[in-house]
């Protein structure tokens, strides 16, 4: 049975522990170090309640914010990240406590001094990853009432990715290139077939979760299986689309470094001639 021994309360919320299997690790809960002493026993169900940082730079990382919030913003916090858990159901990536705790607490700051920053990838991240949207949408209604602060919706966004990548256990920069590879694959496509897509139609949705699952096929090296003489049609019947086709996948290769399939061409091809037909 695994033994958890109190080592050190920080705070409150945050204690260092020995624990039987994993050496020194960081408890994260609301209320947990109150009153607790060195060598005490945590029994088991109260462990279950709370988070457990295990890998040493993200303990050490996390110790580093506690100086600059005080107890009510980080109970707030520990608050959402047990809201996200809940609702996504997952087992999320510990980086979420140092990666969204740093978020909030600078999002706050700027916005105490009057500064706003610009979601850039706003659109891609609501049709991209809209459950983890609707989830970021309570976290910062729940800051609201409790701090009394109201976070922009370009921060959804932010914290969006930040739930996305704890969950998916993806590196956030990641994230954030995918995002920033679609955002510049729809510019492509709008110059080049010379038109805006309407950012709240089925039409942009469909058009980038396609490029979404083409990006991903593309990571794991997954192979679509290619219509048989199919390529050579298109490419005379719609030109335009097949060479856009084949520009977007260009992209892709450098911005991924990974090798694209010819097939990908082809499926994105016939979407694009699809978008083309519409906007006629």
């Amino acid at each position: 049975m695994e033994k958890i021994a109190v080592k050190k309360v920080l705070n409150n919320n945050v204690m260092i522990a020995e624990h039987s299997s994993y050496g020194e690790v960081i408890l994260i809960g609301k209320g947990i170090g109150f009153n607790r002493k060195k060598g005490e026993i945590i029994d088991r169900d109260s462990v279950e309640k709370m988070f457990v940082l295990k890998n040493e730079k993200e303990q050490q990382d996390y110790i580093k914010l506690l100086p600059f919030m005080g107890n009510d913003l980080q109970e707030t916090i520990i608050s959402a990240i047990e809201l996200i858990k809940k609702k996504t159901g997952a087992t999320l990536n510990e980086h979420i406590h140092v990666g969204l705790t740093d978020h909030i607490m600078f999002a706050i700051n700027r916005l105490s001094t009057g500064i706003e920053f610009k979601n850039p990838f706003l659109t891609e991240t609501k049709t991209l990853y809209p459950r983890e949207f609707e989830i970021a949408k309570e976290v910062v209604g729940l800051i609201e009432q409790k701090t009394a602060i109201h976070l922009p919706e370009g921060e959804v966004g932010f914290i969006a990715l930040h739930i996305h990548s704890a969950v998916m256990n993806k590196e956030l920069s990641e994230i954030n290139l995918h995002s920033q590879l679609v955002s510049k694959l729809v510019n492509m496509i709008e110059d080049e077939l010379n038109f805006t897509i309407d950012k709240d139609s089925i039409d942009y949705t469909r058009l980038v979760r396609h490029l979404r699952f083409t990006i991903e096929r593309v990571n794991h090296g997954e192979q679509l299986e290619e219509p048989e003489n199919i390529s050579a049609l298109l490419k005379e019947t719609y030109p335009l689309c097949y060479n856009l086709s084949w520009k977007l996948i260009k992209v892709m290769q450098h911005s991924l470094k990974k090798h694209v399939y010819d097939a990908e061409a082809v499926y994105l091809t016939m979407h694009l001639q699809r978008l083309q037909k519409k906007i006629k």
